[in-house]
């Protein structure tokens, strides 16, 4: 499908690629990984034939086909979304304009019309827009919105149409760059599936690691000026990079011996006449070596402590019967919420749900139009968000920006900050004027971090991101101390910080009291049991339904029925985890206020009180939750066979 064989790319005095090789076949998924500046972007363009090597070269098998999807967002005119996911070819695109233009009188030569329409029909028009239709919906567009013009619509949304066109292209290659970052949650479990069973070859850039984990089967990393594969997902590339690593600088440290050993021979014996030849053998066998090159560390993780926000009373924020509409579409009718101090709670569910509203009522961003928003004592709310931007100063530098924070922090300690999120070297003397929006963005993330507020509402704060510096966010909101509400479709993320989960949909608020895991769970137990009531249903109503027929839904029920059991064992399984986690939390804080030295701190023993109230209450909230689910449980397991009895 794609062969790069001696590749070397370089600009200037800076080179990305040199005699670098790779080979991808139909049905490969590869990951592509290195730093920021590796040349991701660039290996994408020489494919693409955007650019050139200057050496070696890149092959496309014959007739093979490749189709990319860039990262920023892509231009748009007069089409609609689904003319733009129908449109795969400039041919096909000039057709779908002439049609148009016929249809609005612009033109009246009907023979030409007919000519169009032939064409357009050959080519399959007509039946790709079945097609475009079922992606677009897999994408989260709704129907209403395939006749939308895009140049009214958000570049997120105008990234997804162009992703649709890209799927109904069907090109035997497809490069994506970050395809996630415009995608909720459920467009890209979505999308996920969709790309599992593709039948041609995936090559991708992506900083989601749990989208890598389940789709690559393979990993190629930018390194040292080479293309480096690793069999497996990106947790498999960890370990054997790690181990490769090890191995590499061993072989360096060896090597470096050697030459110093061969060197100072040279050194010594290079003035005497009767070891001079021997000298200089040594120093021309040090010429004939394949040097190994110092293996850099460039997955070092920066650690540091954020500073901690004032602490907050025990319930930080309340809505009640709230009522939301935005004109005549209205999100929530009498919605209550509250949230309480120190939980970290994750927003889900389908695209236009209301989980952003919900999030900006919480913030105070948008008025409440009918109930109450009562904050907490001592509560003190900072939204990250799409206006996050307008904190900041275009007149300062990035440095100047970070240091700007009523909480008092060294420069040295700034910089470290800012490095941990892409701003390296002299990046943090660049003007916050010239910089992109991802960068003001990972600015006001920065500015954020640096002074926290005791109740944190974040909408996506990983776009823009690398893994290293989401990694560094996730450290440090792994020890926030306030409360973290926040919407983001990178399930690593959200599977290393959220403890309960709200899935919002149709202005309904479900709350699930667990982790993204139990969440899943949950909800594969009720999508169960509704499959496993629908084929019983049939076969009571249509008492006629022929034998095979019956025996069909019967397996389907019972097959149902398995996956439902299933499913309650898992959620059995994580509550008695979660019941003993919380009663080892109960007896350690019992323990400390039997300690006379805890009422020596002031504050502590009734900042002990009031953390073991919350603990009893979730505690009891989770027993009670394990009681129905394993009464479920033991419904759902099959009765023994007659004459048969336990041991």
């Amino acid at each position: 499908m794609l062969t790069i064989s001696g590749m070397t790319k370089a600009f200037g005095a800076r080179v990305l690629f040199e005699d670098a090789s790779l080979q991808v076949n139909r049905g490969d998924r590869i990951g592509l990984v290195g730093p920021n500046g590796a040349g991701k972007s660039t290996l994408f363009s020489l494919i693409l034939g955007h650019d050139s090597a200057d050496e070696g070269e890149v092959a496309i098998e014959r007739s093979g086909t490749v189709g990319h999807l860039p990262q920023e967002t892509a231009p748009v005119g007069e089409e609609t979304v689904l003319e733009l996911a129908i449109a795969i070819t400039p041919e096909m695109a000039e057709l779908q304009r002439r049609m148009k233009a016929f249809e609005a009188g612009h033109d009246t030569e009907s023979h030409d019309f007919h000519e169009v329409q032939a064409r357009f029909d050959a080519l399959g028009g007509y039946q790709l827009e079945p097609k475009a239709k079922t992606i677009l919906r897999g994408l989260a567009f709704r129907e209403r919105d395939f006749d939308r013009q895009l140049k009214a619509m958000s570049g997120g949304w105008v990234m997804r149409a162009y992703l649709a066109r890209l799927l109904v292209q069907h090109p035997d290659l497809l490069l994506l760059d970050e395809p996630t970052n415009h995608l909720d949650l459920e467009a890209l479990q979505w999308f996920q599936e969709y790309l599992r069973t593709y039948p041609g070859a995936v090559l991708l850039i992506s900083h989601d690691r749990e989208f890598l984990n389940q789709l690559v089967g393979s990993i190629v990393e930018i390194r040292q000026s080479r293309l480096l594969r690793y069999r497996g997902n990106y947790d498999d590339y960890l370990i054997q990079r790690e181990a490769m690593s090890e191995q590499l600088l061993a072989a360096y440290k060896n090597q470096q011996r050697d030459i110093q050993r061969l060197q100072e021979f040279a050194d010594r014996f290079r003035a005497k006449a009767s070891k001079a030849s021997q000298a200089q053998a040594k120093l021309k066998q040090i010429e004939r070596m394949d040097k190994i090159e110092a293996p850099v560390n460039e997955a070092r993780k920066i650690k540091f402590r954020f500073p901690q926000p004032q602490r907050s009373g025990l319930r930080v924020i309340t809505l009640k019967d709230i009522h939301h509409a935005y004109g005549t579409t209205v999100v929530y009718r009498r919605m209550n919420f509250h949230a309480e101090r120190g939980q970290r709670i994750v927003l889900v569910g389908p695209n236009g749900a209301g989980k952003s509203t919900l999030l900006k009522l919480l913030a105070g961003v948008l008025d409440v139009q009918k109930g109450t928003r009562e904050l907490g004592l001592n509560a003190k709310v900072g939204y990250y968000a799409q206006y996050r931007v307008e904190m900041l100063n275009p007149e300062r530098t990035v440095l100047q920006e970070a240091l700007d924070t009523p909480q008092r922090i060294s420069e040295e300690f700034a910089r470290t900050v800012l490095g941990s999120f892409l701003f390296r070297g002299d990046d943090v003397f660049k003007s916050v004027g010239v910089l992109s929006g991802g960068e003001k963005s990972r600015l006001a993330l920065v500015k954020l971090l640096l002074d926290p507020p005791n109740l944190l509402l974040m909408d996506e704060p990983t776009t823009h991101l690398d893994m290293a510096s989401i990694d560094a966010l996730i450290g440090a909101l792994g020890s926030f101390e306030g409360t973290l509400i926040f919407i983001s479709h990178d399930v690593y993320f959200i599977r290393q910080l959220a403890r309960r989960v709200l899935h919002v949909n149709n202005g309904q608020l479900t709350h699930y009291h667990g982790d993204y895991q139990y969440y899943l769970d949950r909800s594969a137990a009720t999508a169960a049991a509704a499959q496993a009531v629908a084929p019983a249903a049939t076969v009571v109503d249509s008492p006629r339904t022929k034998a095979r027929e019956q025996k069909r839904l019967e397996a389907e029920a019972r097959q149902a029925r398995s996956r439902e059991r299933r499913a309650q064992e898992q959620i059995v399984s994580h509550l008695e985890k979660e019941i003993a986690r919380l009663e080892q939390a109960q007896r350690e804080l019992a323990t400390e206020l039997e300690k006379p030295e805890t009422y020596d701190k002031p504050g502590r023993a009734v900042a002990i009180n009031r953390e073991l109230s919350h603990i009893t209450e979730d505690l009891a909230r989770a027993v009670a939750e394990w009681e129905l689910a394993a009464s479920r449980l033991n419904e759902l397991k099959p009765a023994a066979p007659s004459g048969v009895t336990g041991s």
